[in-house]
């Protein structure tokens, strides 16, 4: 299969990216410095240049036949409502969206530790939440996670949808890897096209 990871240099791109081709999968990492992609590099894996806020940098780098894995990261408002539009006029196969739980459509399932989200994402929150819905409309996939920590792939994880959500958790902390390997599981076999699917570690 032929994937395309957005954010490829940040923690949970590289780890995308190095599930992505532990399982045999053609990947194009997308990064605004290719050099910060620190995998080995290998047949399977093609660094490009792209830049949200350059549209055709984006297109440039999304083969129309591929799946996009999105891991894009945010610092200040508009960058991930920016994505989401280049992904999505590029016209991939299929996109895999990252989000957060607690924004959005994921709210009312979070509880009371959606509040702490609007707190600690500000003026972001917006923006996050814009992404996802173009994402959504679109029929792509978006991956809303929890505490993010570095570390192995959960031996015990499973993605749910919305209507099997728990309540946030501050303590229940989900690997990047753990995220990786549910949203390739995503790329490989769609279960939840057109919706929200949370990655938990048990």
């Amino acid at each position: 299969m032929n994937l395309t990871v957005l954010g490829a240099s940040g923690q949970t791109g590289l780890a995308l990216t190095r599930e992505a081709l532990r399982r045999g999968h053609t990947v194009t990492a997308i990064a605004r410095d290719p050099k910060r992609v620190t995998v080995p590099d290998t047949d399977a894996l093609r660094k490009a240049v792209g830049n949200v806020g350059d549209p055709a940098s984006i297109a440039k780098a999304i083969d129309a036949e591929s799946v996009v894995l999105s891991a894009l990261g945010t610092d200040r408002a508009g960058v991930l409502t920016a994505g989401a539009k280049a992904v999505l006029a590029a016209q991939p196969q299929r996109v895999i969206w990252l989000g957060a739980y607690g924004t959005g459509k994921s709210a009312d399932a979070a509880g009371d530790g959606a509040r702490v989200l609007e707190k600690l994402l500000g003026d972001r929150l917006a923006d996050k939440i814009a992404a996802d819905n173009i994402v959504l409309a679109a029929k792509g996939t978006v991956f809303h996670a929890g505490v993010l920590t570095t570390g192995p792939k959960s031996p015990t994880r499973r993605t749910v949808g919305l209507d099997a959500a728990p309540a946030f958790d501050l303590n229940a902390k989900v690997s990047r890897e753990t995220v990786a390997a549910a949203m390739l599981d995503e790329a490989e076999t769609p279960r939840f096209l057109g919706g929200i699917a949370l990655p938990l570690a048990r």
